[in-house]
């Protein structure tokens, strides 16, 4: 703080002397800074926009509470659905999971709707909007979906333990599967996906998957005919939706229609949507 008797000389036409006390500068100095730096509510989400968050195989919604309790730090209100992953069809599983959250949406005056899921929540996520048109839809943020299916799946979906911890949705996450055949995004819908190169599964990428992978999924196969953008983060796939950088690039991507990362990390897409 200036001193109060401190003044700074300014020369004026003529070399006249104007004299200002350090008071008035400050005052002066502080009512500019309210116009000039951005506030933090500048970047805050418009109102009513909902986020709606699916978490993955064998998980629960505990596991994405981090990036809800973000996402709604940004403004937005959030919708950390949990649903019984294992029980039914990715098909079946999409229909009675997102509807009533849609629903629940539009009832609480949402003007826009945007979606987040991590692995087979994205999967249910791209489903349902393929499969209806959704006036309200704004943008989809995938966290290491298997859009092209899993070699994991395809090496040990046979098992029965595999079929009695996974479920039927599980088996349907195979290379081969119907679903998993040239999947594409959403007509209309912008998504952006998150990959993740680094792994804690050692048998599943050193044996069954081939080339870079976060140790369920390959970052090749994460990817989707008409995906807007497209980047790969140093995390594994267990941690994709608490690790502090995907949660800022899923922020960034629901805002801007783009991950913010620089291009080393980012991969090659086309046929973007909007």
């Amino acid at each position: 703080m200036f001193p109060r008797d401190n003044a700074v000389q300014v020369k004026g036409s003529h070399d006249s002397e104007i004299r200002f006390s350090g008071s008035w500068l400050l005052k002066h100095i502080l009512i500019a800074l309210v116009f000039l730096v951005p506030s933090p509510a500048l970047f805050a989400a418009p109102m009513n926009e909902h986020v709606i968050l699916l978490h993955g195989l064998c998980r629960t919604s505990k596991s994405m509470e981090k990036m809800a309790h973000a996402l709604s730090d940004a403004g937005y209100r959030v919708w950390n659905v949990d649903y019984p992953s294992r029980t039914d069809t990715v098909a079946n599983l999409s229909e009675a999971v997102l509807a009533p959250a849609i629903r629940d949406c539009e009832n609480a005056g949402a003007t826009r709707i945007h979606f987040v899921g991590h692995s087979l929540g994205a999967i249910l996520i791209r489903e349902y909007l393929n499969r209806h048109s959704l006036p309200l839809a704004g943008r989809v943020v995938m966290l290491g979906p298997p859009n092209q299916g899993s070699e994991v799946v395809d090496c040990i979906g046979s098992w029965r333990l595999f079929q009695a911890i996974n479920g039927p949705a599980g088996n349907e996450l195979g290379t081969c599967s119907d679903a998993m055949t040239e999947p594409s995004a959403p007509p209309g819908v912008d998504v952006g996906i998150i990959a993740g190169n680094r792994t804690i599964n050692w048998i599943n990428s050193f044996v069954m998957i081939p080339g870079s992978d976060d140790g369920k999924v390959s970052v090749e196969r994460t990817k989707l005919k008409g995906m807007a953008d497209h980047i790969v983060l140093r995390t594994a796939h267990p941690f994709l939706m608490r690790n502090r950088k995907a949660i800022e690039e899923t922020i960034h991507f629901l805002r801007e229609g783009k991950f913010r990362s620089q291009s080393a990390n980012r991969s090659k897409v086309t046929g973007a949507t909007k």
